[in-house]
Order: structure tokens, then C-alpha cells, then sequence
């Protein structure tokens, strides 16, 4: 990713910062927690060969706005199609990393004429299981923790912040790498207060308290693709199985041997994978009547 492809815009008065590249159908790129749209620049390029790849810093993340407010999955999917009516982008396959499998999940239930297809990376959303480190940054006074990881010795040591993560069980390398940019950005007050705002927004000390598995039978209309590390410690590899199960017709591929970040563990082989998705299925075609059908073929 080239630092021209950058770009902000003012959406209700915060700036945004997304970046844009190539022409076609166009995929929508939405990071996880403590993230920004930085975590896509090993895939992106290879990506806007064929299609037009919008990455936007979530509100609270990389180089947006970090406003006192809203950072639930709601106000997240809200703020993606309000981007895309910006940018005069009518519909989109969202893939939605971690924590932005489950606002992309969101975007499809709020917004879903506007989805063409849907990809889910080691997605949130998906069951209560959630790594020890980020049911901590729920608990109170975790924001005055924060600080003392990105501080003297550990501040701009990213061997060090590596060392952190592994004993944290992360998975070396690939999780290191899309992980410690989180780390340093807590270097910021502004974003220390975001990240526990949101983190506080779908995880409690007990795990995930937001989950979607009641409603993944809404995405039969929707081409579904589930990306996961089998080595991800973050969030297990069995959600990815049980997601399947439940989400009729989605295709499901595990990267054996990766972590939380299959895209940064083998780059090559996520972009052909999800070059085939595009290539190989339909967009869906919003249909009230199919979606009000599903619905009461699963009242309880």
C-alpha cells in the first residue's frame, strides 16, 4: 500500500482516513480492534488489480477521528455505508477481519441490499470464546494500564512488544506483526479510550457477549466465505467449523498453522483464495421477501 493511495474524508464532522485503489466491483477491507486499514497493505495491491479496494480506519483507529462516543457494531456498520454513499459506492463484498467480521456481519443485517458477498477472517461475533487479553482490557481501570505497555522499555521496541505478545500466546511472526501497531498506538490517549470503549461494546470478563450464530441462517441468500488460522489464539478455530455449519452454503477455508492473521502468514494464498470467491459467485440479490420467508421459517 502507497502512502497516495491515502485519503480523508469528513463524515458528521470527524475525519476519516481510508485508502483506495484499482477498478471494478468494489471489496470493502474492515480491520480489527486496535488495528487500522494498514493490517490489508500485504494483500491490497494484488486485490485492486481486478477490483476497486476501499480500507477505511475505523473510528477510534489508525488515523481517524477518536471522538468521545458510539463504538458498537452498530455505529461501526453505520459509519461503513455511510462511507460508501460517499464515495458513490452502491455495493460491495465486505471482508471483515476479527473484530470487523463482526460489524461486517452487522453492516449485512442492517444494510444488506448494499452486500454482495461476505468474508469472514477469524471473526468476532461468532461464539463467547475470546483470548485472557481482551476480556482484561474490559475490566475496570484497564485503561490505566495500557499505558505501561508501549512504555520505557518496551516504547518503539517491537522485538520487545513481540516478546510481549508470545507470552501472551500469540502466534509468533504474523500475529506479531499485525499486533504490535495496535500496541503502539496506546501510546495515544485518545485511542487507549477508544479501544476500551469498543472492547467494552462486544466482551465482558466472561468472553464475547455479542454473538450472531442466531441469525447466520439470514446469510443463505449471501455468498459466504470463512478464512481461519488454525493456530489462532485469539479467537478458536472452532467458531470458524461452527459458523459453517450454520451459515448454509458457505465456503470454509482453515490456513494450517497460521494464527489470528491468516493474511499476514500467507499473503499469496489468501489473495488467490479470495480472488476465487469473487470470481466464482454471484452477487446476492436483496430480496425482502426471501429474508422475511427465512425469518419465520425460524421462529422459535
Amino acid at each position: 500500500m502507497t502512502e497516495s493511495s491515502s485519503q480523508q474524508i469528513e463524515l458528521h464532522g470527524h475525519p476519516v482516513t481510508y485508502h483506495r485503489m484499482g477498478k471494478g466491483p468494489a471489496v470493502l477491507l474492515v480491520h480489527g480492534i486496535t488495528s487500522s486499514s494498514r493490517t490489508w497493505r500485504e494483500v491490497m495491491p494484488a486485490l485492486a488489480e481486478r477490483h476497486t479496494v476501499i480500507a477505511p480506519d475505523l473510528l477510534g483507529h489508525g488515523r481517524s477521528a477518536k471522538p468521545r462516543g458510539d463504538y458498537s457494531l452498530g455505529a461501526y456498520a453505520s459509519g461503513l455505508r455511510d462511507l460508501l454513499v460517499a464515495l458513490e459506492i452502491p455495493r460491495a463484498t465486505v471482508v471483515g477481519h476479527s473484530l470487523g467480521g463482526g460489524v461486517a456481519m452487522q453492516f449485512a443485517y442492517q444494510f444488506p441490499e448494499r452486500v454482495e458477498r461476505l468474508a469472514l477472517v477469524d471473526s468476532g461475533g461468532l461464539g463467547s470464546e475470546v483470548s485472557l487479553v481482551l476480556r482484561a482490557a474490559t475490566l475496570p481501570g484497564a485503561e490505566y494500564v495500557l499505558p505501561l505497555m508501549v512504555s520505557s522499555p518496551l516504547r518503539g521496541a517491537t522485538a520487545a512488544v513481540g516478546s510481549v505478545l508470545g507470552r501472551l500466546g500469540l502466534h509468533a511472526n504474523a500475529d506479531v506483526k499485525g499486533m504490535a501497531e495496535g500496541f503502539e498506538s496506546f501510546r495515544d490517549a485518545d485511542a487507549r479510550r477508544a479501544f476500551v470503549h469498543t472492547a467494552r461494546s462486544v466482551i465482558d470478563p466472561a468472553g464475547q457477549r455479542v454473538d450472531a450464530t442466531d441469525r447466520l441462517y439470514l446469510a443463505a441468500h449471501v455468498p459466504s466465505l470463512i478464512v481461519w488460522g488454525d493456530k489462532d489464539r485469539m479467537i478458536p478455530v472452532k467458531h470458524a467449523y461452527e459458523a459453517h455449519e450454520n451459515m448454509p452454503g458457505s465456503r470454509l477455508e482453515i490456513f494450517e498453522g497460521a494464527g489470528h492473521f491468516p493474511f499476514n502468514d500467507d499473503p499469496e494464498r489468501f489473495v488467490a483464495l479470495l480472488l476465487d470467491f469473487l470470481a466464482t459467485t454471484k452477487p446476492a440479490a436483496f430480496d425482502d421477501d426471501l429474508v422475511r420467508q427465512l425469518m419465520l421459517r425460524h421462529r422459535s
